[in-house]
């Protein structure tokens, strides 16, 4: 026994060996010049523990042949699975000894191989100015160097692309089970130069020796005659072109040339295509402007986007507009506004959206658009009767058509009118004002006299409840229907309902805030001449109207 112990004991000796001694790379170390060296390391679960000590040693070895320092090789480390570690980034330490005491104390993480998500975090991170990596401006070469042992668990190819695009040079080394394919596509061309395959870990050495061989290489790019018209791409031992925003590397590898992004076929312009160093972008003929999907074109609708000055409506013609006047008023010599509407009576009962959408601030604009209204009225007890009624969850009148003789009196008790809040019940709302509303006793004059009866809905929001019966019934009872949307309101519910022609019945604004342009177009609507001029044609004629579409 005792001879069998002799006899083995060199052999235990070599094993025992440390490690830090088996990976010495030959040679002086290589003065590389500036550069920022990334290893990403995989941790996962196939890597076995005597293997992954293996790579330790290998990353100490190849350390040690390096020119390490601020002005020269930064080294970072991270370590994968299924998540990313940092073990160091380049701008900790600038000291060999103590990049190696983070690298022994390195304990795996044994998950999956998300290789891909490691490449983005070396591309986003640890090549970042904040962790420590020069700036682009100082074109310092960018090194990552993947040690794998097994086939990614996501997606490599792409995010590759991205790293390399970077200017960020991949070497891709697979150990024993090392997928072949995702190697090539991690790394950077020419493939025989980055892309390494060895038997085992054992084996890594190697590599070692090769890639210390390719870092000693000098710098091509600073030493000049690369041909490149753009730029040039160092990296150690070789260089690649590369070209500036908006152009892409024609076949010869140096020359570049502008991308027509147009030609591509896929910019979905409606109109024309223009290419920009920054891709495809569409533009509309005159007349037309682009929509926020950036593809689609719209006519431009002059009316909203100029003081048009009309006093009732104004309609946009391609490159220009003209301005309207309702039913029985002429439009004047300057071709702006019309001449005043006949007097007459008119009872008027406006139903106003006090619903939780509107919102308190809105809500007080909603009440100032209203004394808007009520002043180009002739409020008096012969003249116009005004009431209001406000809805939510519930409807309550605020005032009769029969309480205020004067416009000074109906805009006081508006801006006295409270905010409901709550939900949208707008067919209860029109059900009240049928019922109710144009009664004599809430101040409406007989139907002998032959008054006409206006209702003015206005609500910003979809009705919780069903509009049909009562907006169908209100127009039976001949009521005069006008709606005034805002922002979320519906057009299929503004239409039903409002009177026809719906040109002169519906208005919308697409927020509270820019709704008084509304007020020019009511102000003929409602005018007492043009609503017994409506109550004729409707009953007499039975004619078809324009069909009017909100924004």
């Amino acid at each position: 026994m005792r001879g069998l112990l002799r006899s083995l004991l060199p052999t235990l000796l070599l094993l025992l060996q440390p490690w830090e001694t088996q990976f010495q790379f030959a040679g002086p170390r290589c003065r590389t010049g500036p550069l920022d060296l990334v290893f990403v390391v995989d941790s996962s679960r196939s890597v076995r523990p005597f293997e992954f000590e293996t790579m330790r040693q290998f990353l100490v070895g190849l350390l040690r042949s390096l020119d390490v320092g601020p002005n020269a090789t930064r080294v970072g480390v991270i370590q994968y699975s299924s998540q990313v570690q940092r073990v160091f980034p380049l701008g900790a330490f600038s000291r060999r000894e103590d990049m190696e005491r983070a690298i022994w104390a390195l304990v795996p993480l044994a998950q999956g191989t998300m290789t891909g998500l490691a490449i983005q975090y070396a591309m986003n991170v640890a090549f970042s100015v904040g962790e420590g990596a020069r700036p682009p401006e100082e074109r310092v070469p960018r090194v990552a160097v993947i040690v794998t042992d097994g086939r990614p668990q996501d997606r490599v190819a792409e995010v590759a692309a991205q790293a390399r695009a970077r200017g960020i040079e991949i070497y891709a080394v697979g150990v024993q089970r090392a997928d072949v394919g995702s190697l090539r596509a991690m790394a950077s061309p020419p493939l025989d130069e980055h892309v390494f395959l060895v038997e085992s870990f054992d084996l890594i050495r190697e590599f070692g020796l090769q890639f210390q061989g390719r870092l000693c290489r000098k710098d091509l790019c600073a030493e000049g005659g690369h041909g490149c018209q753009h730029q040039c791409v160092s990296a150690p031992g070789t260089f690649h072109c590369a070209c500036n925003p908006g152009y892409q590397l024609a076949a010869d590898n140096k020359s570049c040339s502008a991308v027509d992004h147009c030609s591509f076929g896929n910019h979905s312009c409606q109109h024309e295509c223009v290419s920009t160093f920054g891709g495809p972008r569409c533009r509309c003929r005159e007349g037309h402007d682009l929509l926020p999907d950036g593809r689609s074109c719209q006519a431009r609708d002059l009316c909203n986007g100029v003081d048009h000055g009309c006093e009732f409506q104004c309609v946009s013609e391609g490159l220009s507009y003209r301005c309207l006047c309702p039913e029985g008023r002429q439009l004047q010599a300057d071709g702006k506004s019309c001449n005043r509407c006949r007097e007459g009576h008119v009872d008027l009962v406006l139903l106003v959206d006090g619903s939780k959408s509107v919102r308190p601030q809105n809500f007080e604009l909603v009440k100032r658009f209203v004394n808007q209204i009520v002043d180009f009225l002739d409020v008096s007890p012969e003249g116009t009767r005004v009431g209001l009624v406000q809805f939510s969850s519930r409807v309550r009148t605020e005032f009769p058509l029969g309480r205020y003789g004067t416009a000074a009196e109906v805009k006081q008790a508006v801006l006295a009118v409270e905010y409901m809040e709550r939900g949208t019940m707008t067919g209860l709302a029109l059900r009240h004002m049928v019922e109710h509303s144009f009664s004599e006793a809430q101040g409406a004059r007989p139907r002998s006299l032959n008054v006409p009866r206006v209702g003015l809905v206005f609500t910003d929001g979809r009705s919780q409840d069903d509009i049909s019966v009562w907006a169908a019934r209100a127009k039976e009872e001949g009521i005069v229907m006008y709606a005034v949307g805002v922002g979320k309101a519906v057009e299929e519910e503004l239409r039903e309902i409002a009177s026809e022609p719906a040109e002169l019945h519906v208005s919308y604004s697409p927020d509270f805030s820019t709704m008084t342009h509304l007020l020019e177009n009511l102000k003929g609507s409602i005018c007492p001449g043009q609503v017994e001029g409506y109550r004729r044609a409707s009953a007499t004629a039975g004619r078809s109207f324009c069909s009017f579409s909100l924004p």
